[in-house]
């Protein structure tokens, strides 16, 4: 097996592209990256997505919107202070730490584009209905065994990549076009959904696509459809574990959920300077103080962080790494029992859990819905019976993709995402509303 290069690694060719990418120094192509998604549809969208707690009332709690902002401020350090290690020790061409920080930014900010209403719940009910669902099991011999295990093990990372190269600007090959480094770095499971991953960074349906960018990055190969990841989805992945971690933990102080004294004092672990304590001393109200200790323990995890990959950095290279590097620094222990005081008292509120409950019943409804919908206008464009007016009428709410492929025998793969495509881009509120309508409750 041979080691990763930093040259390749950091390749400035963008997917679907025939021209070799340039870095240049006026505006380097992995800003334009992060430009590029910033500007899509897409994550203007996550600005009414679940991070934690679904439609909330309160107008502070974050979004995935704030939290995809928050992580990519993270990542920019990260990467930033890891491309200094890169830079002095490594042939990186015309590379500075800039760039290393630019590809962090925008692969974290394009982290969570891919997921449902709902949050990790939305995809959870989607999973459950291909495996349970009537409407669905008229499916199951329509697929290969791949394509079946896409459905059913369905991802939002997948479906990020998805809606990264090929569903925002969908009449060019690459969609948006990214560079082949920034959608490196955002791969945390580089392989399909029949790898040996916990997760999937791609569906068959961009298999190909992804195989390019892996080509381009000089990805090591590990299995059929797999490969070693790319080392700075290990700074990716740290950045959006230190926000969401540390964030998620400041807002269940501002829902009386956890304690200040206990936010207090769990944070003071992770911060061993006398000044910092002087300073809280002179902040009055809990607010700001948990604000100014989420700030320093930020910057300390940064730290931590970007000392635990310089460290490892050869085993990285070397494809060899398989822990996240947040469980290779001195606060391990700490963010772990963050990690459990959250999922019992946050993360399985009451209220994210009767949402959560209702978020079930209503994706899978929808999908009752569309599903047998869309699934006649695919078989008619094949040559099959006219559809009926009810399936063109709910038929003419989705966008228009291209989703039938004229080489495809039956159209039961792309009329799964086509419906998937259609329900993951919808806003918690949007899902909401039009679920209500499609349902006769409101008008």
């Amino acid at each position: 097996m041979s080691d990763l290069r930093w040259q390749m690694l950091m390749t400035p060719d963008r997917l679907g592209e025939s021209e070799p990418g340039q870095i240049t120094p006026r505006r380097s192509p992995f800003q334009r990256d992060f430009d590029r998604v910033v500007f899509s549809g897409s994550f203007r969208r996550l600005q009414d997505k679940t991070q934690v707690f679904p439609l909330v009332k309160t107008d502070y709690v974050r979004t995935r919107l704030t939290h995809s902002i928050e992580t990519s401020s993270v990542g920019r350090s990260l990467g930033s202070a890891a491309g200094v290690f890169l830079c002095d020790n490594f042939d990186m061409g015309e590379v500075n730490p800039s760039d290393v920080g630019a590809v962090v930014a925008a692969a974290c900010l394009a982290h969570d584009i891919g997921n449902p209403p709902l949050g990790h719940a939305g995809e959870e009910a989607i999973r459950y209905w291909f495996t349970n669902s009537t409407t669905a099991k008229t499916f199951h011999d329509r697929l290969s065994a791949a394509e079946y295990s896409d459905i059913a093990k369905y991802e939002g990372n997948a479906q990020g990549f998805r809606v990264l190269s090929r569903l925002e600007m969908p009449d060019r090959r690459g969609g948006m076009q990214l560079t082949c480094a920034t959608l490196g770095a955002l791969a945390k499971y580089p392989g399909s959904s029949q790898s040996t991953f916990k997760k999937f960074s791609f569906f068959q349906a961009e298999r190909e696509l992804f195989a390019e960018v892996a080509e381009h990055c000089g990805l090591i190969r590990t299995g059929a459809e797999q490969w070693a990841r790319h080392p700075l989805s290990f700074l990716v992945e740290a950045a959006d574990d230190i926000a969401y971690l540390i964030v998620d933990f400041e807002d269940g102080l501002r829902l009386g959920l956890i304690s200040a004294a206990e936010l207090e004092s769990t944070f003071l672990e992770l911060l061993d300077s006398p000044a910092v304590r002087v300073e809280l001393g002179r902040i009055r109200t809990p607010q700001h103080r948990a604000e100014f200790l989420r700030a320093k323990v930020i910057g300390e995890l940064v730290r931590q962080a970007v000392d635990a990959f310089i460290e490892r950095h050869d085993d990285i290279l070397k494809g060899k790494l398989t822990d996240p590097l947040l469980k290779c620094v001195p606060a391990a222990d700490v963010l772990e029992r963050i990690r459990r005081r959250s999922e019992e008292s946050i993360y399985n509120h009451r209220h994210v859990a009767e949402i959560v409950a209702t978020g079930f019943e209503m994706v899978s409804g929808m999908l009752d819905i569309f599903v047998p919908c869309v699934d006649e206008l695919v078989r008619e464009r094949l040559g099959g019976p006219v559809a009926s007016s009810r399936s063109r009428r709910l038929g003419a709410l989705l966008p228009d993709y291209g989703f039938v492929d004229s080489e495809t025998e039956n159209g039961g793969y792309p009329c799964l995402l086509h419906v998937l495509d259609y329900i993951s881009a919808m806003t918690d509120g949007y899902a909401v509303n039009l679920y209500q309508k499609l349902k006769g409750i409101s008008l």
